[in-house]
C-alpha cells in the first residue's frame, strides 16, 4: 500500500475516496480512528492509501482533479 494524500478534512477525504473509487481504484482510509486517541485535536492526518500498483494512476486522478 502507498499513501497518495493525507488530510484532516473529512468532507475532502470523502470526496477524494469517491473520486478514486469512481476511477476504478481501491482506496483505503488509514488513521480514521486516531482522533479518538488524540482527543479530536486534528493533529494526526488521515491517509488515503491504494495498492502499490495503483499509486501512479491514483496520483494522476487526483492531479487531474486539482487535488495534488
Amino acid at each position: 500500500m502507498e499513501m497518495v494524500i493525507a488530510s484532516n478534512e473529512p468532507v475532502r477525504l470523502s470526496f477524494l475516496m469517491a473520486l478514486l473509487r469512481d476511477a476504478g481504484l481501491q482506496p483505503v482510509l488509514y488513521d480514521m480512528n486516531m482522533s479518538v486517541l488524540e482527543g479530536s485535536a486534528g493533529a494526526i492526518q488521515r491517509r488515503i492509501m491504494v495498492p502499490s500498483q495503483q499509486a501512479d494512476q491514483a496520483r494522476r486522478v487526483l492531479r487531474e482533479a486539482g487535488e495534488l
